[in-house]
């Protein structure tokens, strides 16, 4: 069965249709959104489709191998670059149907005002060793 990684977005998608940023949501919009995650990535235990998946703080840094003998290159934080990765999800699926199914499914959770976001998630099948088929 392929591999797919489902990428959510802070920032460079195109924009959701409920927008408001996490940081302006209610503690019960968060905590109702976090649960709706935990909810989808336990329905897909129990069907063997859910690989893994972790939510990403807003920070971080871009490094680099500079040369032998040096220390790498860090360029950060990047918190005012066009694309912020919020989280991902990485899930086992028969097809790529079966991915655009379930990546449909978690747009749908809930936001601000406890509607949902539908926010556009980037699927990407993970690559696969050459003798095996690509779907």
């Amino acid at each position: 069965m392929p591999k797919y990684l489902l990428l959510k977005h802070y920032r460079g998608a195109p924009a959701a249709v409920n927008d408001v940023p996490m940081d302006q949501w209610a503690p019960e919009e968060v905590d109702a959104h976090i649960q709706y995650m935990d909810d989808f990535a336990n329905r897909l235990r129990e069907t063997g489709e859910f690989v893994d998946g972790q939510a990403l703080a807003p920070d971080g840094m871009w490094v680099r191998h500079d040369g032998p003998g040096k220390a790498p290159a860090v360029d950060g934080p990047f918190a005012e670059t066009k694309d912020l990765i919020a989280g991902w999800m990485i899930i086992d699926v028969d097809d790529r149907d079966r991915a655009v199914e379930l990546a449909g499914e978690l747009s749908a959770a809930p936001g601000a005002g406890g509607k949902p976001i539908h926010e556009w998630l980037e699927v990407r099948p993970l690559l696969q060793h050459h003798s095996e088929s690509v779907e």
